[in-house]
C-alpha cells in the first residue's frame, strides 16, 4: 500500500538539525521530482523547533499563500502560517484536498507538529487515484457533471465564518474582484452578509503526471456529512440553502446522503495514518493526496502552510 516517503538525517546524510535539513533542501529540482514521485514526504529526526521553522518553510513551501476563501476555523500565527483546523478533538475530519472547492488551490501543503497529543490525532493521507477508484461507478458517474458549492457568509455576527474572515479583508470591492476572477456568482445580502455560489469539477488531473484524482469537498459541505445529530439540529433552525455552506450537483439536484457516506467511508478506509511526534514535518502534493484528522486526547498543535 502507498504511504508517504520518510526522509531522515541518516538517509540524506544531512545533520540532524534545522540547518542540515535546509541545506539538504537546497536542491529544488530533486525535491520537486521526489514529491511528484512519492506524493507525500515526512521529515523525521531533524528536531525542528518552532523558532527554526521559517527557513525550513521557505525551502519546502516557497511563495506561501494566505488562506483566502478558506472555510475552516483556523488561527493565523505567522506570515501565512496557520493552525490546522480547530474542530473539537473528539471529531474525525474526513479526507479532502485543501480548498478543492475554490477556483485556485495550493499545490503543496506543509504540516508541522509543534506539540503532539497524548493519544490519537494522526493525520490520515490518501492517494487520490486510489480514492477515486474505491468509489462505485454509480457515484463517479453521478458526479461527472461537477458540483455547486454555496456559502452564506455573515457580515460580522452569525453562524459560521464571516466574509471578512473568509477573504481576510474588510474591502467589498476586493472580495468582488476575487470572486469575479473565479467565475463565482455572488450577492450581498441586506443584513450585510454575502452569498456565494460556484460550480467546480469533481475530479482533477495532476499538471505533471496527468493522473485523475477525486478532488472535491462535497462530503464536507453536505448536511449529512456533519453527522445525524448536527444535521438534524441545523435543519430545525434553517433550510439547507441558508446554512453557512451547502452543496448540490452542478444542476442543482440534491446529492443523496448515501453517496456522501460512501465518499467519506472509502476515503478514510483507503488512507494511511501519519502519527505525530514533536518536530515532525509532512509535505504533501495537494492534488495527488487528500488529508484529514483522527480524534485525539490532550493538547495538540499542528501548524500548516500552503504554497502555489
Amino acid at each position: 500500500m502507498w504511504a508517504p516517503f520518510e526522509v531522515t538525517p541518516e538517509e540524506t546524510g544531512a545533520t540532524a538539525d534545522a540547518p542540515g535539513l535546509v541545506a539538504y533542501l537546497e536542491d529544488k529540482e530533486r525535491l520537486d521530482a521526489t514529491l511528484v514521485e512519492q506524493k507525500a514526504l515526512t521529515f523525521r529526526g531533524f528536531g525542528i523547533e518552532t523558532s527554526e521553522l521559517d527557513p525550513v518553510m521557505d525551502a519546502l513551501v516557497p511563495n506561501r499563500l494566505a488562506y483566502v476563501h478558506g472555510n475552516s476555523p483556523r488561527t493565523k500565527v505567522g506570515q501565512n502560517v496557520y493552525t490546522s483546523t480547530e474542530y473539537p478533538p473528539q471529531y474525525t475530519i474526513s479526507m479532502h484536498n485543501e480548498m478543492s472547492y475554490a477556483h485556485q488551490w495550493p499545490a503543496r501543503l506543509l504540516f508541522y507538529c509543534e506539540r503532539a497529543p497524548l493519544s490519537g490525532g494522526a493525520t490520515p493521507v490518501v492517494d487520490g487515484v486510489r480514492w477515486l477508484a474505491a468509489l462505485d461507478p454509480e457515484v463517479r458517474e453521478a458526479f461527472a457533471g461537477g458540483v455547486r458549492y454555496t456559502q452564506n457568509l455573515h457580515g460580522g455576527m452569525g453562524l459560521g465564518r464571516s466574509w471578512q474572515q473568509t477573504f481576510e479583508t474588510e474591502d467589498r470591492s476586493e472580495v468582488e474582484r476575487f470572486l469575479e476572477k473565479g467565475q463565482s456568482e455572488w450577492e450581498w445580502r441586506p443584513d450585510g452578509g454575502l452569498r456565494v455560489s460556484q460550480i467546480r469539477h469533481s475530479t482533477a488531473r495532476h499538471p505533471v503526471t496527468g493522473a485523475e484524482v477525486w478532488f472535491n469537498q462535497a462530503d464536507q459541505w453536505h448536511a449529512s456529512g456533519l453527522g445525524d445529530q448536527t444535521a438534524a439540529a441545523l435543519a430545525q433552525i434553517m433550510p439547507e440553502e441558508e446554512m453557512p455552506q451547502s452543496v448540490t450537483f452542478a444542476d442543482g439536484t440534491p446529492i443523496p446522503a448515501e453517496y456522501i457516506a460512501q465518499i467519506q467511508e472509502r476515503g478514510l478506509a483507503s488512507a494511511v495514518d501519519v502519527d505525530w511526534r514533536a518536530g515532525d514535518l509532512l509535505l504533501i502534493d495537494n492534488v495527488l493526496v487528500g488529508h484529514g484528522r483522527r480524534p485525539f486526547e490532550g493538547p495538540r498543535r499542528v501548524l500548516v502552510a500552503m504554497s502555489d
